[in-house]
């Protein structure tokens, strides 16, 4: 393959072809980043809003370190993986305190953010830096994989090995930033998952996987094995104009809020339900019961399958708090952050609207 020429090739497609997003208008460090935390394992279109809010709301660095981590989550609720959001505010506080407040320039103290990994530092330190570091997203395995006729799986510790060598290999090191953005957007928009439209691809003329028509079967993942079920009931109690709510301590969704969790290792019945709320002082009598699953809500490793009972106590019924149990007014609801399935069930609802 003459890589030169298809370095060229594809830089000239990119600059016709682009999609003008407004982190691709900046060489500032600190948007990049904020665009690459957000759009990981997540698509363009959605994380679109969320970058120009934080943006909006934190414009430097040190507007983000200072803002406490509740209304960093508040801002974030809705893109999932919560953990990134808690990352990016302690390496935003990080920078201000080691770095005082400047973003960090070489790939080495880029890496060493919380929450940034190897293709995240490349992305930044190409993008904002110039620097010579080959990025690999799923975009560009794909691409490689067709370039290259790479039957190595993608997902596997010797594939993505293999495919950031080939990335390595590949890589306009003259001009890194648009090379990268070039590729990433070619896997995008042109060499798709399904359907890849050769025609117009800039890469075709060098193109193993077209050459011998394999196109669709590449690129190879290995299956996931490993999905654990998890049963979560939520107790959504009202008592009058009044619930309760907890902040979660650990997991996917540490920092957020939640109602009153009680996870069981099966489907739990109405019977056995009303049985662990007397052990919570409420009586049967004194109590209006409608249970609502939710969809099922998939991760990576684990499947959630979600319950919320809607618990509707007298006036006069008594009930035992738990541990760090929050008693506020349904109108406040609107103020916390929320799992995304649980701010779902609440806007459908409309269920942080006064009661009647």
């Amino acid at each position: 393959m003459d890589l030169s020429s298809a370095q060229y090739n594809l830089r000239n497609w990119y600059q016709k072809h682009y999609r003008p997003l407004p982190w691709r208008k900046t060489r500032n460090a600190y948007s990049i980043w904020l665009s690459e935390i957000i759009l990981q394992q997540t698509r363009v279109n959605q994380g679109l809003p969320y970058y120009e809010r934080f943006i909006e709301n934190y414009p430097e660095v040190k507007d983000l370190a200072e803002a406490p981590q509740t209304e960093v989550l508040k801002l974030w609720e809705g893109l999932g993986y919560y953990s990134r959001a808690r990352n990016m505010h302690a390496a935003a506080q990080y920078i201000v305190a080691e770095h005082n407040a400047k973003f960090p320039e070489q790939y080495e103290e880029i890496r060493q953010l919380k929450g940034v990994g190897d293709y995240t530092a490349g992305a930044i330190a190409s993008f904002a830096y110039d620097l010579p570091y080959a990025v690999v997203d799923g975009n560009v395995q794909r691409v490689l994989s067709r370039l290259y006729a790479e039957y190595e799986a993608v997902n596997s510790g010797k594939g993505k090995r293999r495919f950031q060598a080939l990335a390595d290999e590949f890589l306009n090191r003259e001009d890194p930033a648009s090379h990268n953005q070039a590729l990433m957007e070619l896997g995008a928009i042109v060499c798709k998952p399904k359907n890849p439209d050769c025609s117009v691809c800039p890469l075709k003329d060098v193109c193993q996987a077209r050459a011998r028509g394999i196109q669709q079967e590449l690129p190879v993942k290995q299956k996931k094995k490993y999905d654990r079920k998890r049963y979560l009931n939520y107790w959504f109690i009202q008592q009058q104009s009044n619930t309760w709510l907890q902040q979660r301590q650990e997991g996917i969704w540490k920092g957020l809020f939640q109602f009153p969790l009680y996870e069981s290792g099966q489907e739990l019945t109405n019977s056995e339900a009303l049985q662990l709320l007397e052990g919570l002082g409420i009586q049967r009598s004194e109590l209006e019961v409608r249970r609502c699953p939710l969809p099922l809500h998939k991760l990576s490793h684990q499947s959630l399958l979600i319950t919320v009972w809607l618990l509707r106590l007298s006036p006069d019924a008594t009930l035992i708090e738990g541990e760090a149990w929050k008693k506020v007014t349904v109108s406040q609801l609107e103020d916390f952050a929320f799992p995304r399935p649980l701010r779902k069930f609440l806007d459908e609802n409309q269920l942080t609207l006064p009661l009647d």
